[in-house]
């Protein structure tokens, strides 16, 4: 028991002390994770009542309060970048799920796992990206509206790489998943939307409101892997270390493919960076959500589970490495390291 609040110390300390607070959401992920791997009955089973079943309305919830979060405007600033746009989201719906294919091939895990790294690579961008991106020195707008975008897209575009490339290891319904996307995602953000356009109408301030939705859909997306995780502990245990490898790989993958891609395409630093963190972090949260409730196992879950902490401890990572250098490409040109490499 001691052990286990002091996890949950760190994590608020973590959360508190001024050079690590931008951190937090990671801590605390991972704190959460860790916690109903090593105390599973926590997060199991309350008064009787299996807490699995509520983690469909934890992801309406995240969803809701990343919606309100949201305007219009962040939808309409596809046509001010239509080409960075399109590149990120069309890596997202390529890299991703083929990286995830070609590493449940190779893995040799059982089907319902392995098909679980698929699913987590067909999922949109995810939630904790646009405050990794501000981390990195990326673009803030390019952030949000790739989010929105991926989001709006994962009714069909998650099925359908499903159905395309885990069709053979378990079964997949394309209708049922895309109509559990729609409610589950898409209309809780449109709830969002309505909710914050209306506080808007109404000319009061959204901080206030829009980061109390942010902490609950955090906290949401904390609870839905803390519930996940101690649902299929066993199963992690019997697949261990390769399925982790798997998740760190894939997630790698999405931050290399993104940002040598988009650079390759002619987009600048700063858009690279930004398309790299959106390709590389997925809505576990959302990943989990459907396996639980579409592909009926907490097996398939667990790629979502453990891609959630991961990929927040990487982005903080990698934002921190490239928050101390510059997003101008010619300032680029002249840091100590291409000074050194060239020729007196």
């Amino acid at each position: 028991m001691i052990f286990e609040i002091a996890i949950f110390g760190i994590a608020v300390g973590m959360s508190l002390y001024s050079r690590t607070r931008t951190f937090g959401f990671a801590f605390w992920v991972v704190a959460f994770v860790w916690i109903a791997y090593l105390r599973p009955e926590w997060f199991s089973e309350w008064f009787g009542w299996r807490l699995k079943g509520v983690v469909p309305s934890l992801i309406q919830l995240a969803m809701f309060g990343m919606g309100a979060t949201l305007t219009l405007e962040d939808f309409a600033r596809v046509l001010k970048m239509p080409k960075a746009v399109a590149i990120g989201c069309g890596l997202q719906y390529s890299v991703m799920p083929l990286v995830g294919w070609g590493l449940a091939t190779m893995s040799g895990l059982p089907p319902e796992v392995a098909a679980g790294i698929i699913l987590v690579g067909a999922c949109p961008g995810g939630v904790s990206s646009n405050v990794i991106t501000y981390l990195a020195k990326g673009n803030i707008a390019l952030s949000v509206t790739m989010t929105a975008c991926s989001t709006l897209l994962s009714p069909v575009m998650t099925p359908l790489a499903m159905k395309l490339l885990a069709g053979q290891l378990v079964e997949v319904d394309f209708w049922k998943m895309l109509w559990s996307i729609v409610t589950t995602v898409v209309l809780p953000i449109a709830g969002g939307l309505v909710v914050n356009r209306a506080i808007r109408w109404w000319g009061w301030s959204t901080d206030s409101a829009e980061r109390m939705l942010s902490r609950l859909a955090m906290l949401a997306i904390c609870l839905i892997c803390a519930i996940i995780m101690a649902d299929s502990r066993d199963a992690l245990q019997s697949v261990g270390w390769i399925l982790v490898l798997a998740v760190g790989i894939h997630n790698l993958a999405g931050y290399a493919f993104g940002y040598g891609i988009s650079r390759l395409t002619g987009l600048n630093e700063s858009e690279s960076r930004t398309v790299a963190i959106e390709v590389g972090l997925q809505n576990g949260g959302m990943g989990a959500t459907i396996a639980s409730e579409v592909l009926k196992s907490t097996q398939a879950a667990l790629a979502s589970v453990i891609f959630a902490p991961w990929m927040n401890v990487s982005g903080s990572i990698l934002a921190s490495w490239w928050r101390a250098r510059p997003t101008d490409d010619e300032d680029l040109k002249l840091t100590p390291t291409a000074q050194e490499s060239t020729p007196r």
